[in-house]
């Protein structure tokens, strides 16, 4: 009898775990959209308190743009996008969310 109360209790809290990342892999995972908007949102951050200079600034900014207008090619040549295309968006904006983080805390100053 004790054996079977330990199982069903191995049992709950493994669906316990279980249930707990759940969520934590559904907040790991954001639309391309989402993601642009994210990235967007640190790069002005990264300008208004100074962590980012003007020069860097522009360089993300300017990496931000090719990436969204290789999302509207990719958009335009098959109408959505496939999954080696989100694929290969998914892997550009991690590079690009990379180097924002990279910038912003390399601790060079606006003057």
């Amino acid at each position: 009898m004790k054996s079977s109360f330990k199982t069903i209790g191995l049992a709950l809290a493994g669906l316990g775990m279980a249930a707990a990342a759940v969520p934590a892999s559904a907040q790991a995972w954001q639309s391309i959209n989402q993601r642009q908007r994210n990235i967007d949102v640190r790069i002005d951050q990264g300008v208004r308190n100074g962590s980012l200079t003007r020069p860097e600034a522009l360089r993300l900014r300017a990496q931000f743009r090719d990436l969204s207008n290789l999302e509207n090619r990719y958009r335009r040549s098959g109408g959505g996008l496939s999954v080696g295309e989100r694929r290969d968006l998914n892997t550009r904006f991690n590079r690009l969310s990379a180097r924002v983080q990279i910038e912003r805390n390399d601790r060079q100053n606006r003057r």
